[in-house]
């Protein structure tokens, strides 16, 4: 049984984005200072999967999964389904995950190189400027 009742649980759902999330804004900022800040494109919606940064002219994309939405593996503190309406959630769940791997085998196919960062992993600041720095 959920703890919130079902208004309350619905107004919080809503207040959830899609875009400029803080992890997608924490990505934004380390872009910015790696020298790029005004090489990206942000959720371009004629991409499959509205990818949250892509470089034009790089030909690269970076994704910023969120560990619910896009269950992340089973290790991850964020990563978990919720307890109430169980077969609900891990039908939506699943199809998520399903619609992000048909999207991110859309755009290597296209020729874009895509690197997926998870909200669990920015809170080590200095290895996703490395990795972000490598790959870009």
């Amino acid at each position: 049984m959920d703890r919130i009742p079902a208004e309350q649980r619905s107004q919080n759902m809503r207040r959830i984005r899609c875009k400029n999330t803080s992890p997608e804004v924490i990505v934004r900022k380390i872009v910015c200072q790696l020298g790029f800040r005004s090489r990206y494109r942000l959720n371009v919606e004629r991409l499959p999967g509205r990818p949250d940064l892509v470089f034009p002219k790089l030909r690269k994309i970076v994704m910023v999964h969120g560990c619910f939405w896009h269950c992340h593996s089973d290790g991850c503190r964020l990563a978990h389904v919720p307890r109430s309406r169980r077969s609900y959630w891990d039908s939506k769940l699943h199809r998520n995950r399903q619609r992000d791997r048909a999207n991110l085998r859309l755009l290597v196919r296209n020729g874009w190189e895509v690197l997926v960062l998870w909200e669990c992993q920015l809170s080590n600041e200095k290895a996703v400027t490395r990795k972000l720095a490598k790959f870009l």
